[in-house]
């Protein structure tokens, strides 16, 4: 008993982590896979059954799949602002997808702190290589002035709904792809480049730290594939067809990059970390969330673009041989705020004066230790029928779905679902609450929040 006693005191002085394990590889790798709306019941290790996903189901087996991971917030460039700052989306300047002309999304402000300026001020390589939409090249949110050494692909989200488009970006040079122009069959899939390309700097980067931001358009809208694969003869809807298939390419093009990483000898000093970027774009009722089973037998209500479970939890797993345990599944939430501080950590560089996150560093939990303490985590989102915003406490959770709409209040221990609002029958929680959304965002011309009196609280 003695012995037990002074094990689990050792463990918990080394963060959770066994007293005989290995030190951390010094300034490891750091690969984030971002996946544009995945639902975490796309894969197989989440229990879908007719996408074939083997080599993420591997991934996880080889490391540690998340249950309770949380996106920034649940449309596309405030998650991914929110992944790159380290600021959730109530301190975050970008908090909602807001378009310019005539190409490109309202930009990063110029000098914006982000996870890529601190790799490379600790000596890391950096890429961004697939989707960009946070500014244009001629604005301070241009990738390659947010601390990215080079940018391959799409600068402009909405450009990255085509699949075949008529050009794509090598750093700022603009580069056609002539064989997507005019009548005819298109000839060149944007994946096929962009996969090709991460490879590449991947191999010519095998020599030293390097961080790759692996933002994966699939299986975004429009739903697009050059070849169906196995599922050709499916006796689905096109769009199905094309879907399943994507999210199988996605599975491939990761398998690829893994095996890479085996390849160059470096996997084991490489921590990757793959995840959507939100819910799916589908609701729970589509005839394609249904027959894929997105909302995991209705375990998940919501989809993108609301702040239920369905759009904030993502598919997520981590995976670095030797350091992420094998095998492990962990309930414990985590939110896409935490990877700045993680990353600070691996590379052993403090933030610099005056930089803030609400993250918590992650690196113990991720060699599995316990998850970081905190006091919640809030979510808010700007979109054309005013702005919605969530906050979770413990096993609480509130969702206010529009600024005028009553408190809604959940129990996620025995209800992920979101269906038995207790907003009614726990006026305290709801009051604790309130003052949690009041508390957790800071205000923002860009982001205005209706007047208290404007706001309706009762039902």
């Amino acid at each position: 008993m003695r012995c037990q006693a002074a094990l689990l005191v050792v463990m918990i002085l080394a963060g959770g982590r066994a007293a005989d394990a290995a030190p951390l590889p010094e300034r490891p790798n750091v690969v984030f896979i971002l996946c544009d709306d995945l639902a975490q019941g796309d894969l197989g290790c989440y229990g879908q059954r007719l996408i074939r996903t083997p080599h993420l189901d591997r991934m996880a087996a080889e490391g540690t799949r998340f249950t309770q991971a949380y996106c920034g917030t649940s449309v596309c460039a405030p998650s991914r602002a929110v992944l790159l700052t380290g600021l959730d989306s109530g301190h975050c300047p970008i908090r909602a997808n807001r378009e310019a002309r005539p190409e490109g999304q309202k930009p990063l402000p110029e000098g914006t702190f982000t996870v890529a300026r601190l790799l490379r001020d600790a000596g890391y390589a950096t890429a961004c290589i697939g989707k960009w939409g946070l500014g244009m090249f001629d604005t301070g949110g241009s990738p390659l002035r947010s601390g990215f050494d080079r940018f391959y692909g799409y600068a402009c989200q909405r450009h990255a709904h085509d699949y075949f488009p008529g050009h794509l970006y090598d750093d700022d040079r603009r580069v056609p792809l002539p064989g997507n122009s005019g009548p005819g069959p298109k000839r060149t899939y944007a994946q096929d480049l962009i996969a090709a390309e991460t490879l590449r700097w991947v191999t010519d980067h095998a020599d030293r730290p390097f961080f790759l931001f692996y933002a994966v358009t699939l299986p975004h809208g429009r739903h697009e594939i050059d070849d169906l694969g196995e599922y050709r003869d499916r006796p689905w809807t096109a769009q199905q067809r094309a879907y399943a298939a994507m999210v199988t390419r996605l599975d491939a093009d990761v398998g690829r990059l893994l095996e890479t990483l085996r390849a160059l000898g470096i996997d084991d000093r490489t921590l990757v970390i793959l995840a959507g970027d939100n819910g799916s774009s589908f609701a729970p009722d589509d005839p394609l969330a249904r027959l894929f089973d997105q909302s995991q037998g209705g375990r998940l209500r919501g989809c993108k673009r609301t702040m239920y479970e369905g759009g904030l939890r993502q598919a997520a797993i981590a995976r670095w041989p030797g350091v992420v345990p094998a095998g492990r599944v962990s309930d414990d939430p985590w939110a896409f705020w935490d990877v700045l501080p993680t990353c600070a950590e691996l590379a052993g560089r403090p933030l610099p004066p005056g930089v803030v996150t609400q993250g918590r560093s992650l690196v113990d939990f991720l060699a599995g230790g316990p998850a970081p303490q905190r006091d919640h985590f809030y979510w808010e989102l700007h979109e054309r029928d005013g702005p919605i915003q969530a906050v979770r406490f413990g096993d609480w959770k509130a969702v206010r779905s529009g600024p005028r709409r009553a408190l809604e209040l959940y129990d996620l221990a025995g209800d992920s679902a979101e269906r038995n609002d207790l907003a009614a029958a726990r006026p305290e929680i709801v009051a604790r609450a309130e003052a949690l959304l009041r508390e957790s965002r800071v205000d923002d011309p860009a982001w205005p929040w209706p007047a208290p009196d404007r706001v309706r609280t009762g039902r």
